[in-house]
């Protein structure tokens, strides 16, 4: 077996084993995103905890593939998939080259059984690149969010699509916290002032609140929506929500928590909104310019679920008019986002690449889920309901309750120009 390394046009980075004896079984082929200038980095920390939950893999770190803190969802961290793939005779390639015609990860998939890809550096499995790959069956989400996957194609091929819901959830969560608290006391732009010099205590508290006491919505209260409003309970805000499936009522009992039917109810209530539902037809561009007009002035959003669900201009716009106070996420789309995205220089805002549910904690979990589904494909077994989002020509398990068929992936061939 040798090695080789190779850097695309695109200077990504990719890396590819060859086995001198012949392919057996599976080809897998595996988008995922550049490793960090240092590589391997520097931890901060010795060790991460171990928190473990009931939908995917409790104790992560009991697999031996698996080392508790090291970054694996990088190009070279491979997910840990390389030896045991190996080991059974499938073939692995791994590449962060995954936009634009002819770019590696095309070319890989034109004969790979199994699509792996991240929600933070998507590999778009669009229906002509489906239609180019006769031989996929199965395309699985390393982390959570499949709308990167033409749904209603992959149906229509009937392609299994799974993902590891649950892996990731008390991650965004957190992020969603700190967010909103970032952009209500103002931390970003006063955090700028500091480390430029400065001491302007008056533009630092200009635009600084307490959250105390103000209505606090979220769009879906799944398991990350419900995960915000129960770390946002002790700030003694008052929470509300709006989803397709309404909470149990010893919940909303014990959250004092007010359900909205509708989203436009929600918005016209609440001065800060936390969007964490998936992305599919009825959710795309959500939040748009008439939407936006609903809410009170000077209200927030906070997206850690995905970009398209808000209307990037509509977002810049009420940012500059002062419709919006602030707008935080880590989302965009497409993804990486163009250099000349609205979202890169708007004002009041505080975005970041898309990195929330790729902590070190949750790359373990997420990945210790990936090896559970494919241990699940190769011995024929069932997948956790959860783990469903498409199968047998439609929406299933987790899918079925969180999406509805269609295709979200028009326009991410932008991203090339990243």
């Amino acid at each position: 077996m040798f090695r080789a390394n190779n850097i695309t046009s695109s200077g990504r980075r990719s890396v590819r084993y060859f086995s001198s004896a012949h392919r057996q079984q599976a080809k897998v082929v595996c988008a995922l995103y550049p490793d960090p200038a240092v590589y391997p980095p520097k931890y901060a920390r010795d060790s991460v905890p171990n928190v473990g939950l009931d939908t995917c893999p409790s104790d992560p770190w009991a697999r031996p593939e698996l080392t508790p803190g090291q970054l694996l969802g990088s190009v070279s961290g491979e997910l840990g998939l390389r030896s045991w793939l190996e080991a059974r005779g499938h073939t692995l390639v791994v590449t962060s080259d995954k936009d634009g015609p002819g770019c590696e990860f095309e070319r890989e998939l034109k004969d790979a059984d199994i699509a792996i890809s991240q929600p933070f550096w998507p590999a778009y499995i669009t229906k002509e690149r489906m239609e180019q790959s006769p031989n996929l069956k199965m395309c699985i989400t390393a982390g959570i969010g499949s709308d990167h996957v033409d749904l209603e194609a992959a149906n229509d091929r009937k392609i299994a699509v799974t993902e590891v819901t649950g892996s990731n959830v008390v991650s965004v969560a957190e992020h969603v916290v700190m967010m909103i608290l970032g952009l209500v006391r103002n931390y970003i732009p006063s955090n700028k002032i500091a480390t430029s010099g400065g001491w302007d205590i008056g533009e630092c508290a200009s635009r600084a609140y307490d959250l105390e006491g103000m209505n606090v919505g979220t769009v879906a209260a799944g398991r990350i929506g419900l995960r915000v409003m129960r770390r946002l309970h002790p700030f003694d805000v008052k929470l509300h929500y709006y989803d397709h499936h309404r909470l149990p009522e010893a919940i909303e009992k014990e959250l004092n928590v007010t359900y909205h039917p509708t989203v436009e109810s929600l918005v016209e209530t609440v001065d800060v909104v936390t969007i964490n539902c998936p992305l599919h037809p009825e959710t795309e561009n959500l939040f748009d310019e008439k939407l936006i007009g609903k809410m009170k002035k000077g209200a927030y959003i906070v997206n850690t679920a995905r970009g398209k669900i808000c209307d990037k201009n509509a977002i810049k716009a009420a940012l500059e008019s002062g419709q919006l106070a602030g707008y935080a996420g880590d989302v965009w789309f497409p993804q990486p986002a163009p250099a000349d995205h609205p979202w890169r220089n708007m004002p009041h805002a505080g975005m970041t690449p898309h990195y929330s549910g790729t902590t070190l904690s949750a790359q373990a979990r997420y990945v210790a889920g990936v090896f559970e589904i494919l241990e699940n494909y190769f011995e024929g077994k069932e997948q956790r309901h959860e783990y469903l989002i498409c199968q047998d020509g439609k929406l299933a398990g987790a899918g079925k309750h969180s999406y509805t068929s269609g295709n979200t992936t028009d326009g991410s061939y932008a991203a090339a120009s990243a």
